[in-house]
């Protein structure tokens, strides 16, 4: 048990010190506040919207990171079959339980922790009744499931993160229920009470199926869609070139993921349509949850497009049969890049062929109608076409970005690098969200803003340009991408600019914003420099 307990401590204290001082720089932000607030004998939080901005959604993103770390969330695969708990650590000579057991007390322990700072360090708005004691339950109640839902081995790739969403939902739900019908402080303990016991005997049977390698398979049920995928596309036993091998590959680590996750998630969401088909707020939410499905499971699936394997674990290096491949590295990121696009077409004609479908069969096919026939009406039939064309391409566009803009920073192999950019990113959401919210608020910073919008979008363009010709540069020198190559992504590149620039030109007014901050807009939205870098972060870790 106690070399388990040590075993666990330093996994989390030596993988995550970057994180654990971001977290504790948080709590002495929160402690700062306050004291200035005690100082001033004023109250910052003037209502409860803006207390929620500024502390529960630092907080929120800090408690998804304990979810993920001590899940080993972060390690894994969570869309694979395989249990995401880390095989090396099936051979400590220790219980199944001690393996459960151990991250489970830890991750309850931070969770705690986390409330207690939030409750105590906290600013909390006059007249608002902060519970005590029920909310050391619920983080460790939400963190226990998860741990145990993600250990389990699944039959099918993709029902983990299924499994894993509607039952954590599910107890929110519950919890928000007992809130609702303004229940005591002793039922919510009761509610929440027996979650984290059960929690551990499920992750404990789910730990000790996957030390022995047990791995339910259905894949046999739908091997009738094997078959007629090889006649249809007339399978052969070789490949016409290395390139064409490596796509294959690509696409078997994880390019059918983002499609299975969302064809598992579509009957859940539409099924709401059936009895809610004459109820026009969730027959909206419902649709837009649909819309935003693909973006939402592509960050998932994103982790596993920057390894090299989906067997690599948590290791971020080149495996030797990558790094030994004869191919280029330019040839190998364009593998990725071609699978990610086939995986998010795929994605979403699903998406386009599920919803019509939904529509007519539930009835709300008419409430649809009626809401684009009043925007034909106000902004006329050109404008209502391109408008949701535009919305379309630009929620497609997002599910592919987010599929590769953290490419280049996995191809690196660098988990320092890897892990640092993951705690800035959460630390600058956690920054930026609050004050943008107070700044919104107040009409002369609004102003000031508004007049130093285009100076500000000027500065990120000429850095974004920058660092695009920073990376050509290198990419030329070193010889990763011909010069053929460069000059024709540059020209894609100004032309799906040019191409929204002018769409956003047609469809806002010149009254209201004026042409140079749109064609800034245009230059922003469209990926550039962290694609291009992708070839040079795999020679770096290709080469190491």
């Amino acid at each position: 048990m106690q070399s388990a307990a040590t075993a666990f401590a330093w996994e989390f204290r030596q993988r995550h010190r970057r994180g654990a001082l971001a977290v504790l720089a948080s709590f002495v932000a929160l402690a700062v506040i306050r004291l200035a607030v005690a100082g001033a004998g004023r109250i910052v939080f003037e209502d409860v919207e803006t207390f929620a901005i500024a502390l529960v959604v630092p907080m929120v993103a800090t408690f998804l990171y304990f979810l993920a770390i001590f899940s080993f969330g972060l390690a894994g695969d969570i869309a694979a079959r395989q249990s995401i708990f880390p095989a090396r650590m099936f051979t400590l000579p220790v219980t199944s339980s001690a393996l459960a057991g151990w991250p489970m007390l830890y991750g309850s322990l931070a969770m705690m922790i986390l409330w207690l700072a939030t409750r105590l360090l906290g600013t909390w708005p006059a007249g608002v009744n902060v519970p005590i004691f029920w909310p050391f339950l619920l983080g460790p109640s939400l963190l226990a499931w998860t741990q145990a839902l993600t250990w389990m081995a699944y039959p099918m790739p993709g029902l983990r993160v299924i499994v894993t969403v509607l039952w954590l939902a599910t107890i929110d739900a519950i919890v928000m229920i007992a809130l609702e019908l303004k229940a005591s402080e002793g039922v919510m303990l009761a509610l929440l009470a027996p979650h984290v016991p059960l929690a551990f005997l499920v992750a404990r049977g789910a730990v000790a199926r996957a030390r022995r390698g047990e791995v339910p398979d259905w894949r046999q049920l739908f091997a009738w869609m094997g078959r007629l995928a090889n006649v249809v596309t007339r399978r052969r036993d070789s490949f016409a070139s290395s390139a064409r091998a490596q796509e294959w590959f690509e696409w078997r680590q994880y390019g059918r993921s983002l499609p299975l996750l969302v064809a598992l998630l579509l009957p859940f969401e539409l099924a709401l349509l059936f009895p809610f088909h004459q109820t026009p707020v969730i027959v909206f939410e419902t649709l837009c949850g649909v819309l935003l499905t693909p973006p939402l499971m592509a960050f998932f699936v994103a982790t596993t497009v920057s390894k090299s394997s989906s067997q690599a674990g948590d290791a971020y290096g080149v495996t030797p049969l990558i790094a030994t491949r004869p191919m280029t590295t330019a040839s190998l990121i364009a593998a990725k890049l071609k699978v990610t696009i086939q995986s998010t077409l795929i994605a979403w004609l699903l998406v386009l062929l599920a919803i019509p479908m939904a529509l007519r069969w539930s009835g709300a096919t008419t409430l649809v109608n009626d809401w684009m026939r009043e925007l034909v009406k106000a902004i006329g039939m050109p404008r209502a076409i391109a408008i949701v064309a535009l919305g379309l391409a630009l929620l497609i566009s997002s599910t592919w970005k987010q599929l590769v803009q953290s490419l280049f920073i996995g191809m690196t192999g660098r988990e320092w690098l890897i892990k640092t950019m993951a705690i800035g990113a959460m630390t600058l959401l956690g920054v930026i969200v609050p004050v943008a919210h107070w700044a919104l608020g107040k009409v002369v910073i609004e102003a000031r803003l508004w007049v130093a919008l285009p100076s500000i979008l000027s500065t990120l363009v000429v850095l974004k340009l920058m660092a695009a010709a920073y990376v050509a540069i290198r990419l030329h020198h070193r010889g990763l991408v011909s010069d053929r190559t460069i000059l024709a992504g540059a020209v894609c590149w100004d032309v799906a600019v040019f191409a929204l620039y002018g769409l956003l030109v047609w469809l806002t007014p010149a009254l209201v914003f004026r042409r140079a901050p749109l064609a800034l807009l245009a230059i922003l939205a469209v990926p550039l420099a962290r694609v291009a870098a992708a070839p040079l972060a795999l020679a770096w870790n290709r080469h190491r």
